[in-house]
């Protein structure tokens, strides 16, 4: 492997780099996002027999909250179950976009990363072939210098594709998933709206 990474040349670190960076963020959204972390399966049925029970204290509503992202937008909710409807549905829907933006975290950078690679790729190929085109003399080509750059050109194209391949594979993982959690929390925090509302009007 090393032997690989010396024939790529120094454009291969730049790429080395990104596909640490990728796995990092590839491995921290995996346990990050896991659907039962996110919406625990029981949360919404104990937030309603809690608030059918008239138990709701500041103490219960900041547990809530930091109990996992449903439950900060359930906390929300339960803030303002007094006020009248359009009041809590907005104060979920603030609460809703903040967590949004928080399971969006770092798929930027794993977007771009996928984006990225190849081009990063084909910068060493760019860089390659000058070496090939600085091996040609008077006297004619240079052989070690040739195969240098054709080392060069080829391992920083291929290793390009294999960083971005996956990587974009993980990224479109995780939008798909992200959105699916959203869909989800926003369909129990309606189903909260018309428990402490009464039917939808």
């Amino acid at each position: 492997m090393f032997a690989i990474i010396q024939a790529a040349g120094w454009p291969i670190y730049l790429l080395l780099i990104a596909s640490v960076i990728a796995l990092t963020l590839i491995i921290e959204r995996s346990f990050s996002l896991r659907r039962n972390k996110i919406l625990p399966a029981t949360l919404l049925d104990e937030v309603i027999r809690v608030y059918q029970s008239g138990k709701v204290k500041p103490e219960v509503i900041d547990q809530l909250a930091g109990n996992s992202p449903l439950g900060q937008v359930l906390a929300a909710g339960l803030r303002n179950a007094a006020a009248p409807r359009e009041v809590m549905k907005e104060s979920i829907e603030e609460a809703g976009a903040a967590v949004a933006h928080e399971l969006e975290r770092f798929l930027t950078t794993l977007g771009t990363i996928a984006s990225l690679a190849p081009l990063m790729g084909l910068f060493g190929t760019v860089v390659g072939m000058i070496e090939i085109f600085g091996s040609q003399t008077a006297s004619g080509a240079n052989p070690a210098q040739l195969a240098h750059g054709i080392s060069v050109a080829l391992y920083n194209t291929g290793f390009g594709l294999l960083i971005a391949m996956p990587t974009l594979v993980a990224y479109r993982h995780f939008r798909a998933l992200v959105d699916s959690l959203v869909v989800d929390m926003e369909q129990k925090a309606v189903k909260f709206v018309d428990v402490v509302h009464g039917a939808r009007k």
